[in-house]
């Protein structure tokens, strides 16, 4: 078939070229010039592939004044006038109860398992030059309570082929030595070796470049998508920029954008925007370099994590449900800098603004946190969205899953959890 991708992220990147391997050809449209310049541009880095657990949670119950009212709470809700938000919510609480929680990150796990496997083959197909690594990941953890629940959490995931472990403080600074002169304490933490980095839009550029080699494949770059043309219950074509695209059939991987795209075709998706936020440090010299850590760090507390990209660390954080604002408040950015002077104090020095690259994205989210991949009401629209902040983790599973449901074949996990539900 001539399939059109609608959105050039990760996800529409990864689906684009597995449906281009699947023999089809492939229209992808996006409303930049370049691949991955929304929300892959500068998000965490990490490829957690085994923290996946959900924002649904039951702890969620109790936190809400701090959400609400906190300066300090790492996630922040402003409730608005929308009902969008209003309705997300509620389904989230619906969402927080410990047997949902555990079945989703079941899920999830399946997913991320596949998905790990779906990249290492894509690579050796593919050579991409994008800082991949596998740089395992250290969490941290500033209380025993906190390290307790986690013990609990480590021996279920082992359940479902993950091997982490437990460390203490000491053994903490073993692993990652740039934590030495850290200004703050913690317990200990979880310790993962095999989790990995990379950085997530010199991957989407290199892969359109690469596809963009083969025949059969377009980038339709610099095309706003606007109006939509239906018929008998079909998606017949999609206005982008003068551009009027007609395809067999198409994906929507719009992002947080796809809920507006839904609305139009005439349904509607549980999505709802987390806002975060990035820099990007640039380690000038073999000293700040030595400071920085190799091992990718999650910052439990601060809900900050660290990913080291060669010569540069990304640095990311915040969960804020504040809609589509895409202000950058200075609050947010040094927030991210406080947060590196008191782990790695000998990167504190690289504080320029302008040279961090400040972003932020909206990592389009569902409220039990499982992404939906496949069929949509439409009967020619396929869907892969909603991956949250798990985007650049689960983009290579979601998008093999999804050429093997739009191919008709058995697919390699359960497709169930990620169908659309009206």
């Amino acid at each position: 078939m001539h399939i059109c991708v609608l959105g050039a992220g990760i996800i529409g990147a990864t689906s684009a070229y597995r449906l281009l391997e699947a023999g089809h050809e492939v229209t992808l449209v996006d409303a930049a010039a370049q691949p991955g310049s929304q929300t892959s541009l500068g998000n965490g880095a990490q490829l957690s592939y085994s923290y996946v657990a959900p924002l649904a949670d039951p702890s969620v119950w109790t936190h809400w004044p701090e959400y609400l009212f906190s300066a300090d709470s790492p996630l922040t809700l402003r409730p608005k006038m929308d009902t969008a938000q209003w309705r997300w919510l509620l389904k989230l609480l619906g969402a927080c109860n410990s047997k949902r929680v555990r079945q989703t990150t079941i899920d999830l796990l399946h997913l991320s398992s596949f998905s790990r496997d779906q990249l290492r083959q894509l690579t050796a197909a593919v050579p991409l030059a994008f800082q991949h690594r596998t740089a395992g990941k250290l969490v941290l953890y500033s209380d025993a309570k906190g390290l307790e629940g986690a013990r609990r959490q480590i021996a279920f995931q082992a359940q479902h082929g993950c091997q982490q472990e437990i460390i203490d403080h000491d053994r903490c600074l073993q692993i990652e030595p740039a934590l030495a002169g850290a200004k703050r304490d913690w317990v200990g933490g979880v310790y993962t070796p095999s989790e990995e980095a990379g950085d997530c839009v010199k991957f989407c550029q290199q892969l359109v470049a690469a596809m963009a080699q083969q025949p059969g494949f377009r980038f339709a770059h610099s095309q706003r998508i606007g109006k939509l043309e239906m018929r008998d219950g079909a998606l017949a074509a999609v206005h982008a920029g003068a551009e009027k695209i007609e395809a067999e059939a198409f994906v929507l991987a719009l992002g947080a954008d796809s809920a507006g795209f839904a609305r139009q075709a005439g349904f509607s998706l549980p999505l709802y925007p987390l806002k975060g936020y990035s820099i990007t440090v640039p380690l000038h010299d073999a000293s700040h370099q030595a400071a920085a850590p190799q091992v990718s760090i999650t910052d439990l507390a601060k809900k900050i994590v660290y990913a080291r990209l060669g010569d540069r660390l990304r640095v990311a954080g915040r969960v804020e449900l504040v809609g589509m604002d895409r202000s950058i408040p200075a609050a947010a950015i040094d927030e991210l800098k406080r947060g590196v002077g008191e782990l790695f104090p000998g990167c504190a020095d690289l504080a320029d603004s302008a040279a961090l690259s400040p972003w932020t994205g909206f990592r389009p989210a569902t409220p039990s946190g499982v992404p939906i991949v496949g069929a949509s009401p439409l009967k020619n629209l396929y869907l892969n969205v909603g991956h949250g902040s798990l985007g650049w983790t689960l983009a290579h599973g979601s998008a093999s899953l999804l050429a093997q449901l739009i191919a008709g074949k058995a697919t390699t996990i359960d497709a169930k959890p990620f169908a659309y539900h009206s």
